[in-house]
């Protein structure tokens, strides 16, 4: 691991500083500005989550390394009240409150890499990872 920081993440204004602190690594490590916008993308909705469901947490960053890939992993981890049906809460279209329902499937797509492990009553952990 490369480079390593954690962001709490417990209110709106949090949720900018996640996308701020997100753009500025994505940027120091070189990634293209589409891979930015996809990056600070799923940032922002995992945040927004994790804030509005997850009664906050926290923000891993860590540029990390594969051979000659040099990549940006985020994780989210949250003590809230867990999801109890992921395969339901991974399908487009599906969600808890206003928005259009594609927090978790549309950030899957946005990164190469998606992880999320939940329980009822105890969290949920999603890492992602963007390689360059």
């Amino acid at each position: 691991m490369l480079k390593h920081e954690v962001v709490e993440a417990r209110s709106s204004a949090d949720v900018l500083v996640v996308r701020q602190q997100a753009r500025a690594w994505a940027v120091e490590m070189g990634f293209s500005l589409v891979e930015q916008t996809k990056i600070v993308t799923a940032a922002s909705e995992l945040a927004r989550n994790m804030v509005d469901y997850g009664l906050g947490g926290t923000v891993e960053l860590e540029a990390i390394e594969n051979g000659s890939r040099k990549g940006l992993r985020l994780t989210f981890t949250d003590q809230g009240p867990g999801i109890s049906d992921l395969d339901l809460a991974m399908t487009d279209g599906y969600t808890t409150g206003n928005g259009l329902g594609l927090g978790l499937s549309g950030t899957k797509r946005l990164m190469h890499e998606f992880e999320i492990t939940s329980q009822v009553g105890q969290g949920t952990r999603v890492m992602i990872t963007r390689w360059r």
